[in-house]
């Protein structure tokens, strides 16, 4: 992916100071060279940062104490992108977070302008997702919820592309944080996807195949199930058919010779013309059931209605209570403002206290409001009647009605009770009545069980059909292909690497490596042998086998149609095996370079030419940042370098005015 970067920006705590801003050129080898504790260190940390990490890193006291916001922006294909965070304080992190887009960047002078337009650093990481075109679809194909395996994220792609201090000549670690267990193992899983061995499209499929192979076996199970007990089906079909002929439901006897479809066909049927009212007529009951008919449907009419007095009964009984607690509470706030009245009534003109004699003029309006009151109090309670005479009318009309309606329904109750006590006729009815209900309920619960469960031949087709997609699916995503193409992918890794070892200063220079998925480390294979990255000595050899591998993959990244790796690649301190800084120095000690003897010179050099020529195959679509204590006596002369800076002296990441307020 074209993402490199352009510009990092720093802006002041202080207000009064512009950000400090460090240009870099793209598809070059950027170099920021300085001395010791200049900040050449945090500028992996403040690139990882403004692209999402987690936890801050970037070194405390004189950076963060001196910082507001720390941003950087990259060139991509789609124009420049500016991406700041927020300094978080004394927390792990912050989400405030700033971004800009455009075909070329206004870059915000002063903090107001980033604070009225911020986001927050959850929608920058989807933005970056998107922009990287990562898939959606996580690694969990099976649903097993297992740990690593959710989608890949653009924070998974940090491994590729810092190589800091800690790292770069490290013998047991390969990639950024590839030294913890989650990184670890998160980086293990998404490997092939980045090597488009395991591509969106085939993500997508394996879940296919994942949902398709469940189904099948579900539909399989079903039709094993419809084969071994279709026999079973046949006779309780034919066990229905005959009892709604013995209930009168089908007026033909059922022939022995009916097939399935033609007896679910007839059941449906009776389902479909059934209804809740029985089909009673002059010639097959008595008059006698007549009345009993019309009795229930009376029954049910008057309950009704007493229902509907009862509830009315309720009701106007909750009225009128609330209305004698609404008239007792008026009482209980008159009898207690009575005592103003009588303070009213007792003080003289000049306002003095009938109890002490002390004058009461700074009491006169409490007293005044309490009298008020309680005359608006008299008024309410005065004006308030517990319940209209219209209501009392109304609520003994109500409770006769219910007397009335209990005496009709008991009437028809005591009718109802003879005439089944005498009616053997009727008793029989209602009885069929119940049973036919209950029949024609089971009988719509089952018709759904025989017509989906009996239709062998679309069962049959829906399983072969699965079958055909499965065995279609499992070709183009095999196992095999996969670990086929995850190889060939290593091997082109392996080829650029190779290239590239004979130019840089290893013992081994002609030894075939490889890069190895599953212990996320080198293997060079010897004669008799395969020794790992950390069985082999010095610290040359480990910063050799670092620059190949890691330039190495970024060069088949480029060969890619679509890599969501971003095209920049960042190291600091590769000459320190070679420099080495001093263990400790006095206080009052300067820091002086040590002096750096030719073949130390020659080694850095061989690194930098590597650099070189990867950055020029590239044409321009790599981007090598290097932070070094190397001065340009030693790379000056080497083509396709960019100086950003060097910091020596007061010359510093953080510019010396900013700390001296």
């Amino acid at each position: 992916m074209y993402f490199q970067i352009k510009e990092i920006i720093l802006w002041p705590k202080n207000s009064s100071y512009k950000p400090r801003r460090l240009p870099f050129s793209v598809g070059k080898i950027n170099i920021i060279s300085g001395a010791s504790k200049t900040g050449k260190s945090a500028i992996i940390p403040i690139i990882d940062y403004c692209l999402g990490s987690e936890k801050c890193t970037i070194p405390v006291n004189t950076i963060r104490n001196a910082c507001e916001w720390f941003g950087i922006i990259v060139q991509t294909t789609s124009g420049e992108k500016l991406f700041a965070r927020r300094e978080p304080g004394s927390q792990k992190a912050t989400g405030d977070m700033f971004v800009l887009e455009g075909l070329q960047i206004q870059v915000p002078e002063r903090i107001e302008a980033i604070e009225a337009k911020k986001t927050n650093v959850d929608l920058v990481k989807r933005s970056l997702d998107e922009l990287a075109g990562l898939t959606t679809l996580d690694f969990d194909i099976k649903g097993l919820n297992a740990g690593f395996t959710r989608r890949p994220s653009f924070r998974d792609l940090m491994a590729f592309i810092f190589q800091p201090q800690n790292i770069v000549a490290n013998p047991n670690v390969l990639f950024y944080k590839a030294d913890t267990y989650e990184h670890r193992e998160k980086l293990r899983t998404i490997f092939p996807y980045v090597l488009s061995a395991v591509t969106p499209q085939l993500l997508a499929r394996q879940h296919e195949l994942a949902q398709l192979q469940k189904e099948l076996k579900r539909k399989q199970h079903e039709l094993t199930t419809v084969s071994q007990v279709s026999a079973q089906w046949m006779a309780e079909i034919q066990a229905r058919a005959s009892e709604a002929r013995e209930l009168g439901l089908i007026k033909e006897p059922v022939s022995p010779t009916a097939t399935r479809e033609q007896l679910i066909e007839m059941l449906n049927e009776i389902v479909q013309s059934f209804s809740d009212e029985i089909h009673v007529t002059t010639e097959t009951i008595s008059e006698a059931v007549d009345e009993l008919v019309n009795l229930q449907k009376e029954e049910s009419s008057v309950s009704l209605e007493l229902s509907g007095l009862r509830q009315r009964l309720a009701e106007m009984s909750t009225l009128k209570e609330s209305t004698k607690e609404y008239e007792g509470a008026l009482q209980v706030q008159r009898d207690r403002l009575k005592l103003s009245e009588w303070l009213q009534k007792t003080h003289d003109q000049n306002h003095n206290c009938p109890v002490c004699g002390n004058s009461l003029h700074s009491a006169t309006e409490q007293l005044s409001a309490l009298f008020n009151s309680l005359k608006e109090i008299e008024r309410t309670a005065g004006g308030f009647s517990s319940v209209p005479v219209a209501f009392d009318r109304e609520f003994e009309r109500v409770k006769a009605e219910i007397r009335i309606v209990t005496e009709k329904l008991r009437g028809i109750k005591i009718r109802r009770d003879a005439l089944e006590k005498s009616s053997g006729e009727a008793k029989q009815r209602q009885y069929d009545s119940l049973k036919v209900s209950r029949y024609i309920g089971n009988l719509e619960q089952s018709l759904q069980t025989y017509t989906r469960l009996g239709r062998d031949g679309e069962l049959e087709l829906e399983v072969e059909e699965l079958q055909n997609r499965v065995s279609e699916l499992e070709q183009e995503i095999s196992e095999g292909q996969i670990k086929a193409k995850t190889q060939r992918a290593l091997n082109a890794v392996k080829v650029n690497a190779g290239k590239l070892m004979p130019e840089l200063d290893a013992e081994r220079p002609n030894d075939p490596i490889a890069l190895s998925i599953d212990n996320l480390t080198i293997t060079v294979e010897g004669v008799d042998r395969e020794d790992y990255l950390w069985e082999i000595g010095s610290g040359a050899n480990w910063l050799s086998y670092h620059i190949a591998v890691s330039l190495g993959l970024h060069q088949f990244f480029l060969t890619l149609s679509q890599s969501p790796v971003p095209a920049f690649i960042v190291y600091d301190q590769p000459s320190q095996v070679y420099f080495p800084k001093k263990l400790a120095i006095r206080k009052d000690e300067p820091d002086v370079e040590p002096d750096f003897k030719d073949e130390d010179v020659e080694a850095v050099q061989k690194v930098f030419k590597v650099f070189s020529n990867v950055v020029e195959n590239s044409k321009g679509a790599l981007q090598i940042i290097v932070l070094d204590h190397a001065a340009e006596n030693v790379w000056g002369n080497i083509r396709n370098v960019n100086l950003v800076d060097e910091w020596r002296g007061d010359r510093k990441l953080v510019p010396i005015e900013w700390l001296s307020t």
